[in-house]
């Protein structure tokens, strides 16, 4: 990387915290504000952060490792994605709005009782201790790749920027931030692409010097039987998931909450075609990567073809998508622990101790 990639890395990190820190003051209003926005954010804008919060770095390790040695069948796999946000839509989405909860451990709490509740929120919280740490992973391994930084290094100054904005500006921050990172992403993989294609030596090159089976959506290891077992997880974790849940729960309506997922079931129509690309033209270009190396393919092919600078924004790009999953996530463990941990129970033992 070149020092001018370093540049635009470090101002793209001071202009999403700058983003983030705008809302310090009307996130922090009150409960409601801090973490369901007001129950008045624009779909679009929710739909946009939910499906920028199905993005991490991780996406394009795995699924670009996925993508580089077996062509299509990530985006068969990523389909699985999209069917789950259409079931979402038509069936789930709505609903949450209708109980009328902040949180879905509040309404667990009222559907199956206070034990339930506490199972259940004591299990999220450690869980999430968990899923951060796997999407900050991912773009440590890119930032290494590229600069050689080391993930541990990577992990700690992303980190600690992402638990800043958000703990100051709450879901507000949150969201608006998703939006502008969705924007720099999309950018910059719309910008690799063209370039990527050229290096490859254009469409029916490409085509021509793809492996065999490149373009079936199913092979041996991800069957037809591995797609339906990945859409039951699909639908259950964009329907369910407690983070997601906020995206249906945080606007005006139940029909906006449908909108929420519709909009996030178009882009997952689009969008992994698009993204997919990348690591799909490196395997014509260098078909020598071999088992973990494959999951370096995507930033290989973006240093290939990109000049000084815009590495460094395909990077933020990469960096942006791990933020806004980490952020989701983030806002979701201080809703639970404000709302269903310190509120109804240390707080409730606190003011009935005689």
């Amino acid at each position: 990387m070149n020092n001018i990639d370093y540049v635009v890395m470090a101002v793209f990190a001071l202009l999403i915290l700058c983003i983030g820190m705008v809302f310090t003051y009307s996130g922090s209003k009150n409960t409601s504000t801090f973490f369901e926005a007001g129950g008045q954010t624009p779909w679009w804008i929710n739909g946009l952060s939910l499906f920028i919060s199905y993005f991490s770095a991780g996406t394009f390790v795995v699924w670009g490792s996925i993508a580089y040695q077996g062509g299509f069948v990530a985006n068969g796999i990523q389909l699985t994605m999209m069917l789950g946000g259409l079931i979402t839509a038509i069936f789930i989405a709505h609903r949450w709005k209708k109980t009328g909860a902040l949180t879905a451990a509040e309404y667990i709490g009222v559907r199956f009782g206070v034990k339930t509740q506490q199972f259940y929120t004591t299990l999220t919280l450690l869980y999430s201790l968990f899923s951060v740490a796997a999407v900050l992973y991912p773009v440590g391994k890119m930032v290494n790749v590229a600069s050689g930084i080391s993930i541990e290094a990577s992990v700690l100054i992303i980190g600690g920027i992402i638990i800043l904005y958000t703990a100051a500006g709450g879901l507000w921050a949150v969201l608006v931030t998703d939006v502008v990172q969705f924007v720099v992403l999309s950018a910059a993989v719309l910008i690799v692409i063209p370039l990527a294609l050229k290096d490859a030596g254009g469409i029916q090159t490409f085509a021509s010097n793809a492996p065999d089976h490149f373009f079936d959506f199913f092979n041996s290891e991800y069957s037809i039987g591995f797609f339906f077992a990945f859409l039951l997880y699909q639908t259950i974790y964009i329907g369910g998931n407690w983070p997601y849940v906020q995206r249906y729960t945080s606007v005006s309506n139940e029909k906006n909450a449908r909108k929420v997922a519709f909009l996030f079931t178009g882009l997952y129509l689009i969008c992994p075609f698009i993204w997919m690309l990348p690591p799909m033209l490196y395997r014509v270009i260098n078909p020598n990567l071999q088992g973990i190396e494959a999951e370096g393919a995507y930033m290989m092919m973006a240093q290939k073809v990109l000049p000084a600078g815009l590495v460094g924004l395909v990077l933020s790009g990469m960096i942006s998508a791990t933020a806004s999953k980490a952020n989701t996530t983030l806002n979701l463990v201080a809703v639970v622990f404000a709302n269903d941990v310190y509120k109804k129970f240390f707080l409730l033992r606190l003011l009935t101790k005689p």
